[in-house]
Parts: C-alpha cells; structure tokens; sequence
C-alpha cells in the first residue's frame, strides 16, 4: 500500500485534497498545483468556492494572477461536496480552530472534517492535520473515528500532524521555503507524511509523532505570546519611570548576543498568538499543571487595550479634553502592518473601549474597507490632509508602510503613536505621544 502511494505522490497522479480554504489551506493549495498535483479544495463557505473557481484569491499572499492559470488548467477545484474525497489519495485538514469564552479549545471543526473523511475513506489514503491544536488530539480524538470502520493506521491508511506555519504578509517566508514539521502515528506515517511534504516545500523535517509535532507548534507561539507579553509590560514599567521604551529596546538590540528584540503595542492579533498558547494551557490543566508563563502572558497582552485607552485618557486630560464627545481618528485597524487580516485585531477592542466612553471614532485602513463594531459597519474614511485636522487625536494602532507619516504628524493637533510608526519623523515630534 505505501509503495502504491508513495509512487502516485512521485509521479504526481496522486490527488491531492485540502480540507479549509483560508489563509492556511489556500496558499497549500496553491502550492500543490504549483507542483504538478491535482488539488480539490472542500470548504463550507460558498462565497470562498465562487471566487476560486472564477479563478480568484480573497487572501494577501495570493494573487488572483496565481490562482487563475491553475483553475483554468484544471489543476485547481473548490467544492463544498464531501464526496469528492472519495477519489482522493492525499487530505489535509486546515481548519479553523478557535477557542470558546472560557479559553476552552474548540475542535469542532476539525471533527467535522474528520467526519466528512470518515464518510469515504479508503485504503491507501494520507490524511495530515494542519489544524493548531493541543497534543494528542490527532492520536486520541481523530485515530479512533477514523479506525471505526475496520481500516489500520500505518497499514491501510496514514494519519500524520503538520502544524502550519503561515504569516501573513511576510514576503520572505512563504509556504514553499517555510520549513515543515512532521510526525506521524507510526513510523509509516511519518515516512509517507515527510515525502508528500518533499514534492512541495524545500525543508521537511521529522518529530517522533503527532503529539511531538502539535507541541512543536505550541511552543513557537508560546514563545512568542511570552515574549511580546514581557516587552508590553516592560512598556507599562517604562512608562511608569518616564523612558522611552523604545529607546530601551534598541539599545538593548545592539547587544550581539543574548537578547533578541520583541516590540510592544496595542495587544495580540491574528489567529495564533493570542490563542494557541491557551490551548497549551488548557491540556496541562487535565494533567494537574498550572502554565503560568502562559496564563500571566495572556493576562498582560489581554489588557493591553484597556492600557491604550487610559493613554488616550490622559492626553486628552492634558489637552483640556475628555474622551467624551472627542474626535478620534484610527489609523489602521488589521493586527499588523501592511494586510487586510482584522482577526483577533486588538485595533477592533480599542475603538469598541472608546466608543462606549462617547468618543467620536472615525477610522483609515488601506487595506480594510469595512469594519463592524457595536453592530454596526464602519467604512474606512479616505486619508487626507484635511480628515487629520479635524480630529482631537490621531491613534496609530498598525504601522501600515503606505501611510505618509509627515502628512499625519504634519496635520494632527495629537498624535498617540502605539507602534513607533512615526520614529523617523523629527519635524512635529512634539505633538507625538509614544507607547
């Protein structure tokens, strides 16, 4: 059986499937195709299965340039029917996987992914997670749907953990020369797993099983949550001392070893730093564990828009103002610079927080047109010398590089700077507040 395999994945007969067309599963795609392989994309969304099919991307890193040669080649498909996984050799799992009020993970999902294969697996199948999850969850929640109906792991079918590795925006790291981590459910997997991965990305390396692999995820993002949560609350101890922590952080950057620069800001955005750390978290809490790196982390970058309101407080204390009835302009609403992803954007907490303090909120993102808070859409207002003016305070909530930052600090009565955007700015620096 994995020779039979691992020969169509050789010869590029293999068909490939990827369950979740987002930011994760569409750029694989993308990827496959690319390589020579027959891709059929399965989501729910529809609108998602319109566009591509019309040979179009609604993701930054993907131009509708790409997408539109595969689609006409055949080489690319979307369908939201499930019964197309019965004629495929290869499926990745790359859906969502979000966390409930509680921080309780949420892997519905990723069973009704797996539920969907169940439904049409056949021998001789590779079926990968990509899904960011707590370990075991492929061995112990997904193992056992999958052998229900009498097929073995590792002798009739694969079953492997992948952890995505996306960042959207980065024009470095794509998926092709994004290393990859694997591991499988017995050694077999793995092996099958490693050399599906091979035809498509430059760098695969191998982990003693999925639950090896999902922490390996878990980790990165730990890493990270743990880092920026240290720099933000150094940023609350600078500003108690009355230093520029960004002052502080490049001079500590030129230490050659040692030390490397986190930067702090508004709060944590995007899907997997402010999430995946929790579900960590969580699983050491079955085990009688208590993360706590994890859990004061979280508590720290949670309340960091909280923090930027009582900056905004404050400023406009010192201006003569109250938050009240004060006109406010936002200046970037995705949770990093320079793409239009609004998830988990701490930018959407900040506007909510000061509009229910009466604030007068207008906002500019060239990259979100529309945005919905309190119920209601928003639009993105056109960035112009005389929008500046009008406001009782600009807040650079993400440092998208196509602002013109002269313009911005050249027109503003105020400006409160929450990323450093504006650092090379010298004329106005006076009407500039920082982090």
């Amino acid at each position: 059986m994995q020779k039979n395999l691992t020969q169509k994945i050789k010869d590029r007969t293999a068909q490939i499937g990827i369950i979740g067309l987002g930011y994760v599963g569409l750029p694989l795609a993308v990827e496959y195709a690319e390589a020579g392989y027959k891709v059929t994309g399965l989501d729910i969304n529809k609108e998602k299965i319109k566009l591509i099919n019309a040979g179009k991307s609604y993701i930054d890193d993907i131009s509708d340039a790409k997408v539109q040669p595969l689609v006409k080649d055949g080489r690319l498909v979307a369908t939201d029917n499930p019964e197309a996984i019965k004629h495929l050799d290869t499926i990745s799992i790359c859906v969502p996987t979000p966390l409930s009020k509680t921080k309780d993970p949420d892997i519905s999902y990723i069973l009704a992914a797996v539920e969907w294969i169940k439904q049409y697996l056949h021998k001789d199948m590779l079926i990968i997670l990509e899904s960011t999850t707590y370990p075991g969850t492929t061995e112990d929640m997904i193992l056992p749907l999958l052998e229900d109906n009498g097929l073995k792991v590792g002798k009739d079918f694969y079953l492997a953990f992948s952890p995505e590795r996306v960042d959207p925006g980065n024009a470095n790291y794509q998926t092709k020369n994004t290393p990859r981590v694997v591991g499988g459910i017995t050694k077999n997997c793995t092996k099958i797993a490693k050399f599906f991965y091979e035809q498509a990305i430059s760098n695969v390396i191998a982990v003693s099983s999925t639950k090896a692999a999902e922490m390996v995820k878990l980790l990165e993002n730990t890493f990270r949550s743990v880092n920026i949560g240290l720099v933000n609350e150094v940023a609350l101890m600078c500003d108690r001392l009355g230093v520029n922590v960004w002052e502080i952080i490049d001079a500590a950057a030129s230490k050659p070893f040692g030390f490397m620069p986190f930067y702090p800001g508004p709060g944590l955005g995007g899907h997997c730093i402010p999430i995946d750390p929790h579900y960590l978290s969580w699983k050491l809490k079955s085990l009688n564990y208590y993360a706590r790196f994890i859990e004061l982390a979280g508590d720290i970058n949670s309340h960091m828009p909280e923090y930027v309101v009582m900056r905004v407080q404050r400023i406009l204390n010192h201006m003569g103002k109250s938050v009240n009835k004060s006109k406010i302009l936002v200046l970037g609403v995705a949770y990093k610079k320079d793409i239009q992803d609004t998830r988990e954007s701490p930018a959407l907490d900040v506007i909510k927080l000061l509009e229910e303090e009466g604030a007068k909120i207008t906002y500019n993102d060239p990259y979100v047109p529309v945005i919905k808070w309190n119920d209601s859409a928003h639009k993105s207002q056109k960035l112009t010398p005389a929008l500046v003016q009008k406001a009782d305070l600009v807040v650079i909530l993400t440092n998208h590089t196509a602002y013109n930052y002269e313009m911005i600090v050249g027109n503003a009565r105020a400006v409160f700077d929450t990323r450093n955007a504006a650092a090379k700015i010298t004329k106005g620096r006076d009407k500039i507040t920082l982090l």
